[in-house]
């Protein structure tokens, strides 16, 4: 009996197309702007003066090359010609002279391109991280991660190629070809006008392909954009790929992209490859075209045979630089592809910023620090380890039109934890991310310590705070560094003595090289639990105002809970704090229960007053008391 084929081995097209469709709003063609061109420049201010002395260069080499021609016929209808030997030793010397100033001058250009380059790079690249760096949590919502990674990496090299190797051997090529021009016309204007007459078979050649290389290199370019990105994901799910058996469909799918990006790139080298050719092919025939008219002149003693060799020798230095334009034409699509995507992303517009009359939220912490200003005059002052943060008639939405929060009110007083209660998808994450001002609200408003969030700088208000997530990143490092990225300035000891309080210390120093251990990339080196540990330190060493634990405890096991909430009480008292979690033991001890559904406050009150009520809390509370009690 036959064995049906593994249907995991079928790539998901559905999924490629919806892959595939995210750059369709992206122009397919992208011919050379100027624009971007200047723009591109501006990253050079640095090394300005080389890239004078560059151009410079290029305009000398451009014409040092026709001069190669130009001294040879002068040899060849000098010296050789009337066998004077002394005259060809001088013309040889100054030949030679001339190739090492040529060369010379080859090397300096070289190297300068090459550190223009760097420094245009190094500079679109700081640019594009810090741009990256400033966008709100909705840029990362809709942005892959590969796509990223693409724009910094591929991309960014393909403008460095362009700069580097394109823009300056262009302009070479084509000075080149001018001031061969410019003496083939001194030397006979008549067979220069034919040259001039073959010139628009070459214009049309070229604007024929033009086209389709900027089609094939913009859609290569694109694919391997959708390539990274996929790389990207499969790598940071990999979990969740072996968990589910899912290698051979996300091999099959990966596979697809790999061969719809060497599709394009196929055809681009393809075009390339029929049109570099082909002005080869038109360049000799060009040149046999002059041989029959030069020969024509000649044999009717309208110019002699020393002038036809002149002629002819710059010919060639006029025609060579047609085949290798052709061949850098197509890297600059490339790189003009590359820094339109680069750019697009730098002059992405955040979705909100912080206005621009905005001030600081004043920090009690700090010795002197004035007290709020534009506090509302029913706002009690905040007390020195906790936030006022109210919440009025707040509506939410992460697409304006599809709201999740609906007309929420509350108010969390200095030192008072509210504990967020609710089914997934009931608003509870969304209450955080507005409390933190990672968003703004789509209507309502938010004040903290009595002034309305957008009128408060998001870095001062993001310094009194500390969070721990479910999911906790940790960067590549020791658990010192990684505790520290809450106050770098903190030393070893500050380190410890806020893993101490935790009640945590013990376990941090029982990892091979204790709080010297290194995490991995992503803390892959550490439990889930212990990553958990090292993310309460850090929150704790920053003393924050404003404390924010989304599902904090869920992957620490109930021993080590039992420890931390002794800890929890230390890292909470005094402070305002939001608390997700459906663990009982935190919500039984909040000041203040918001239960949700579907955007909307439905119960609020203590925990036992809750219970006694019976209602919607009581029976998530009976839910939770089942699940803790099977765990």
């Amino acid at each position: 009996m036959s064995k049906a084929p593994p249907t995991a081995a079928v790539p998901d097209l559905g999924l490629i197309r919806r892959v595939r469709d995210e750059d369709d709003d992206e122009p397919i063609q992208k011919p050379l702007e100027w624009s971007l061109i200047r723009r591109l420049f501006t990253y050079a201010a640095p090394v300005q003066g080389k890239l004078t002395a560059l151009s410079v260069m290029s305009v000398v080499r451009s014409a040092q090359l026709p001069a190669f021609a130009w001294m040879t016929a002068l040899i060849i209808n000098g010296p050789i010609a009337r066998g004077d030997f002394s005259g060809l030793w001088w013309g040889v010397g100054g030949y030679a002279l001339l190739a090492l100033w040529t060369d010379g001058m080859f090397h300096f250009r070289q190297r300068y391109a090459l550190e223009i380059g760097e420094t245009v790079v190094n500079g679109l690249r700081a640019e594009l991280f810090a741009k990256v760096q400033r966008q709100p949590m909705g840029f990362f919502h809709r942005m892959k991660i590969g796509r990223i990674i693409g724009r910094m990496t591929s991309d960014v090299e393909a403008v460095r190629v362009g700069i580097q190797d394109v823009l300056f051997v262009s302009a070479v090529q084509a000075g080149q070809m001018l001031f061969a021009a410019v003496v083939m016309a001194a030397s006979d204007w008549v067979l220069f006008l034919v040259v001039i007459g073959l010139a628009p078979i070459l214009w049309v050649i070229n604007r024929r392909f033009r086209g389709q290389l900027s089609v094939y290199s913009r859609a290569a370019s694109d694919s391997f954009s959708r390539v990274t990105a996929t790389l990207a994901e499969s790598v940071n799910g990999i979990r969740v790929t072996q968990g589910f058996v899912r290698q051979e469909t996300n091999a099959g799918l990966f596979r697809h992209l790999l061969a719809d990006h060497s599709r394009y790139s196929i055809a681009l080298a393809r075009t390339s490859a029929i049109l570099t050719p082909l002005l080869e092919l038109n360049s000799q025939f060009f040149v046999a075209i002059l041989l029959m008219f030069g020969g024509w002149r000649v044999y009717h003693g309208y110019m002699d045979v020393g002038a036809l060799i002149t002629f002819f020798l710059l010919a060639n230095q006029f025609f060579a630089p047609i085949a290798i334009i052709g061949n850098q034409y197509n890297q600059a699509l490339v790189a003009m592809a590359g820094a339109e995507r680069v750019f697009k992303l730098i002059d992405a517009q955040p979705d909100w910023e912080d206005a621009a009359d905005a001030t600081a939220l004043p920090d009690p912490r700090c010795p002197g620090a004035p007290s709020p200003s534009g506090r509302s005059h029913e706002s009690a002052p905040p007390a020195p380890g906790g936030v006022r943060i109210e919440f009025r008639s707040v509506t939410f939405g992460y697409d304006s039109a599809r709201p999740v929060l609906h007309d929420v009110t509350f108010t969390a007083e200095p030192g008072q934890t509210i504990a967020l209660v609710g089914h997934t998808g009931s608003g509870k994450t969304s209450i955080i991310n507005l409390a933190a001002k990672f968003y703004l609200p789509t209507a309502g408003e938010l004040l903290v310590d009595g002034r309305e969030i957008r009128t408060l700088t998001s870095q001062s208000l993001h310094r009194q705070m500390g969070m721990v997530q479910q999911q906790n990143f940790l960067f590549e490092g020791t658990v010192l560094d990684n505790i520290r990225v809450a106050k770098p300035g903190a030393t070893e000891d500050e380190v410890r003595a806020a893993a101490a309080q935790l009640d945590c210390l013990d376990l941090l120093e029982a990892l091979p090289r204790g709080l010297h251990t290194e995490v991995g990339e992503r803390g892959g080196a550490l439990s889930v639990g212990q990553r958990q540990l090292v993310c309460f330190a850090r929150a704790l060493l920053a003393d924050p105002r404003l404390v924010i634990l989304d599902e904090a405890t869920s992957a620490i096991d109930a021993l080590t809970e039992a420890r931390l909430q002794r800890a929890l009480a230390v890292l909470l008292r005094g402070r305002t704090s939001f608390v997700v979690a459906h663990r009982l033991s935190t919500i039984r001890h909040a000041d203040c229960v918001l239960v949700l559904d579907q955007g909307r406050i439905v119960e609020r009150g203590a925990h036992a007053d809750l219970l006694a009520q019976g209602g919607r809390y009581a029976a998530l509370y009976r839910q939770f008391v089942q699940v803790d009690e099977r765990v």
